[in-house]
């Protein structure tokens, strides 16, 4: 018997309802995997205006962290429907921190427990193609269009700096569609210009919504992991024990001597692929060898 069918039949999550906190239709993405390896239900909630939390045009502003977004999502898609699971996801783009002139994507993906209240939580840098440039109406935009691969993706048209905030164009993929766009937009922005960006709801956004689908996945692995001492879903790595000793001086480092792997609902906690007493550190890691 594989380990996956092994899961299927012993799993505490099986052929449970998950309710998926989206009005963008994640619970495409995140179904899949879900589906396949527990036998669960995943639906997303109908009707659910999760756009009050927050819009990636800063239209509504996004309140709080990640975290807090995505919980803030499993927690109405549970109270909408009284579904045992809920699931919210949340994703964050702009320019990536270490070549700031190259764009990144980061998913969320939250499952909240509606009895025990445990969450199990993934995070994962994604592959995106968000982007934005500023037009002038007239000012040619084919090679952005082909850049983000419109229209197949949408895009949407807004001021950079406007009188009138609430002036934004969302979900366009006609040419016409947008140039009419640039120009009302840039007639009401105090410096006459449009800002054209890739629209990032994920159903709109077939690369989004497969990044989605690939977090997802990295879920259903996270749940399937269950905790030694108390068999509650989610057990794996949380921290890691640093200090691995400088062969030099024996001065603790930097790197990594061990992870930590911890139960969320009963504190158990393993330490796993620990380093040999034997093992030491290059001393190019060693802040005493390299003050």
């Amino acid at each position: 018997m594989s380990a996956r069918h092994r899961i299927y039949f012993s799993h505490p999550y099986r052929g449970l309802w998950a309710a998926v906190g989206t009005m963008h239709k994640k619970d495409r993405a995140i179904a899949p995997p879900l589906c396949n390896w527990f036998d669960m239900s995943v639906t997303a909630v109908p009707g659910l205006d999760t756009d009050a939390l927050g819009t990636f045009t800063g239209d509504v502003p996004r309140a709080g962290t990640m975290l807090e977004a995505a919980r803030a999502k499993t927690q109405l898609a549970i109270q909408k429907t009284g579904a045992p699971l809920g699931i919210g996801s949340e994703g964050a783009f702009g320019p990536d921190p270490h070549l700031p002139f190259l764009a990144a994507g980061r998913e969320f993906i939250l499952l909240r427990d509606a009895i025990s209240g445990q969450e199990v939580a993934v995070s994962q840098t994604t592959r995106t193609n968000f982007a934005a440039v500023e037009l002038a109406p007239g000012d040619d935009f084919d090679s952005f269009l082909r850049q983000i691969n419109c229209p197949e993706h949408a895009v949407v048209v807004r001021p950079r700096e406007a009188a009138d905030r609430g002036l934004i164009f969302k979900g366009l993929i006609s040419r016409l569609e947008i140039e009419k766009a640039v120009r009302t937009v840039a007639s009401r922005s105090l410096d006459g210009r449009a800002l054209l960006q890739t629209d990032m709801r994920a159903h709109l956004n077939p690369t989004r919504m497969a990044a989605i689908g690939h977090v997802a996945k990295w879920l259903a692995w996270r749940i399937a992991r269950l905790c030694p001492h108390c068999r509650a879903p989610g057990f794996g790595l949380t921290d890691v024990k640093r200090g691995l000793p400088c062969a030099d001086r024996g001065a603790p480092t930097q790197i990594i001597r061990a992870e930590v792997h911890t139960c969320k609902s009963c504190g158990h906690t393993v330490r796993k692929f620990e380093r040999s007493q034997r093992v030491r550190a290059e001393a190019k890691w060693c802040d005493l060898c390299n003050p």
